[in-house]
């Protein structure tokens, strides 16, 4: 078997040890048995081989290897700012966000959102990114941000870093600006759009209004067409701070 599993703590010494869900996936819904082999990523850009040593009720130990060399990658930081869609929308966001490389996901309070972004709904994101590194191969978790207003969001914006956001009026995305940028923070607002004093705060703040094809677009679709236009330039995250 060859499956991939989250840990919290980098081996030591050559051990390393899974717990809750991730030890259950293992022993109980896999059915591992020792000498089973896994790879292990801890989520900030490394992953080592390892075997399975001892299967206990509540954690799995395993042998771990040399780490795995980690790939560079270069380009802009990929930061999407999304008024987050209701139910299942959401997990279906996170997962292709993550496949697709970009560094954070913003929960966006906006005056016309439809979905809250309480600390239950971010742990079931964060749990999300997770299992989306495990099925993708990504070694570096994308970081759920903690919730932000739209002028919020302007406010942080790092110099070097180009500002877009989605709006019908808007001109076609800069994707050579995108290219050059150290990092691409995009704001994705609700099914109502902006309201018209939030998109004032970006465009007195030199933000892009950009527009991503003839039709509309539902929210989590809007999210993956910017994340996707910016994959092959896509790295690791970095902090955005209030």
């Amino acid at each position: 078997m060859s499956d991939r599993f989250f840990v919290t703590t980098p081996p030591v010494a050559g051990r390393a040890v899974l717990v809750g869900d991730e030890a259950k996936h293992l022993a109980r819904v896999l059915r591992a048995k020792v000498g089973d082999a896994v790879t292990l990523f801890d989520g900030r850009g490394t992953a080592w081989p390892a075997r399975v040593v001892s299967i206990g009720r509540d954690e799995v130990d395993l042998e771990a290897a040399a780490p795995l060399a980690a790939p560079i990658h270069g380009g802009p930081l990929v930061t999407l700012a999304v008024a987050l869609p209701k139910g299942e929308r959401q997990k279906w966001l996170v997962e292709k966000l993550t496949e697709l490389g970009a560094g954070k996901l913003v929960p966006l309070v906006t005056e016309r959102g439809v979905a809250e972004p309480t600390p239950s709904a971010i742990e079931r994101l964060e749990r999300g990114v997770i299992e989306a590194c495990k099925q993708c191969g990504r070694n570096t978790l994308m970081e759920i941000d903690s919730p932000m207003t739209v002028a919020e969001v302007v406010a942080a914006r790092p110099v070097g870093a180009v500002g877009v956001v989605t709006d019908p009026a808007g001109g076609p995305l800069d994707l050579a600006a995108c290219e050059s940028a150290a990092e691409v923070i995009a704001l994705v607002g609700p099914e109502g759009g902006f309201s018209e004093s939030e998109l004032a705060v970006a465009d007195e703040a030199g933000w892009r209004r950009v527009v991503l094809g003839p039709h509309v677009l539902r929210v989590e679709t809007a999210a993956v067409a910017i994340a996707a236009a910016c994959a092959v330039f896509a790295r690791a995250p970095t902090r955005l701070t209030a």
